[in-house]
């Protein structure tokens, strides 16, 4: 089949979008963001699932509109099927049959994780563009997820290693939560932490087998540190807060880069990806570009729009699954958590 045109909606937490892809290349790809949570701190799932009624069909109308295709050119609908906030992916979910009932085209639902993995394959006209070749390692971290991921092909991937406790992203976020900085986290530390020394405080590593991570003693560390010297200086959190992301950065992203060095050895695969919303940090995307030089990787970090959640990962990730003819069964159902 020529000119191949899918339509991806995600929604799986608090970001609607919408986007549309053909033959692989991006025609579009719209995100509605709610502020709403930001003066709770937090995710508020009943928020989230309100918002996205009101944000998802001027999104994907605005995607149709932006692509310059019209609803009779789409092949497939592909939608987040999870995991995420069940609340959020009901109202994609709906959606998304609904759509592709009312144009008599397939449905095809695709995991969240596996669709952050391949948004390496979209081609949205940058120059030179190359994918990674399989297989490959996929070191996935978000708010929600920190993974070492085997990608034997589009279809077939395997965690090797992930977190046993809290994401990486969770991590930033309590940083900033006992710093007094907003939320999300992530972008405050980072600002904060490019200001500052990244060697000025030590703070605990955990130590586990394998390839698995763990940021619950990391946390506790920091919370004690800051904790013990607010007791002897009051103002120290606003005197050594640049320090104090720094080096919480820089521990987070050694603890990240071991365990991906150590699975990049023992697989003998040197071909490293990063995914994920916490991909976007400048302290993690600097230390794969150190470690390729160093360990002669070959690595693919994505574009900063697409490290955040978004449809177009969606969208292709449906092409190849619709290339494969794998469509869903209408009365699949979402799902909050998973593995990849």
């Amino acid at each position: 089949m020529d000119n191949i045109t899918i339509l991806g909606i995600e929604s799986s937490c608090d970001d609607t979008s919408a986007a549309v892809i053909r033959n692989g290349e991006l025609l579009s790809n719209v995100i509605a963001n709610q502020d709403v949570h930001i003066a709770y701190g937090g995710v508020v799932p009943e928020l989230a699932s309100r918002a996205h009624q009101l944000n998802i069909v001027p999104t994907i109308h605005q995607a149709i509109k932006n692509a310059s295709v019209s609803l009779s050119e789409i092949h497939a609908i592909a939608y987040t099927r999870g995991p995420g906030l069940m609340g959020s992916l009901l109202v994609g979910t709906s959606f998304a049959k609904g759509l592709a009932l009312s144009l008599g085209v397939p449905l095809i639902d695709v995991n969240h994780l596996k669709a952050h993995v391949l948004v390496h394959f979209i081609h949205d006209n940058t120059p030179n563009f190359k994918p990674p070749t399989f297989p490959f390692l996929c070191l996935l971290v978000s708010g929600g997820n920190s993974q070492i991921v085997l990608v034997k092909s589009y279809s077939e991937m395997e965690i090797i290693g992930q977190t046993i406790d809290d994401a990486a992203g969770e991590a930033f976020d309590k940083c900033a939560k006992i710093l007094g900085g907003p939320y999300p986290g992530g972008p405050f530390v980072d600002v904060m932490a490019q200001q500052g020394d990244a060697y000025a405080f030590n703070l605990n590593k955990p130590r586990i087998g394998g390839y698995q991570y763990s940021f619950s003693g990391l946390k506790t560390s920091f919370l004690y540190l800051v904790r013990d010297e607010m007791k002897k200086n009051p103002a120290f959190i606003e005197q050594r807060k640049t320090d104090l992301c720094a080096s919480f950065q820089r521990t987070v992203v050694e603890i990240l880069m071991e365990k991906l060095l150590k699975a990049s050895q023992d697989y003998h695969i040197s071909t490293i990806a990063l995914a994920g919303g916490v991909s976007a940090n400048s302290a993690l995307r600097k230390a794969v570009e150190n470690y390729a030089h160093i360990y002669n990787w070959t690595t693919f970090v994505p574009k900063l729009a697409f490290t955040t959640d978004n449809a177009a990962m969606v969208a292709i990730t449906g092409m190849y699954k619709f290339k494969a003819g794998e469509y869903s069964d209408i009365s699949l159902t979402p799902f909050a958590k998973t593995l990849v």
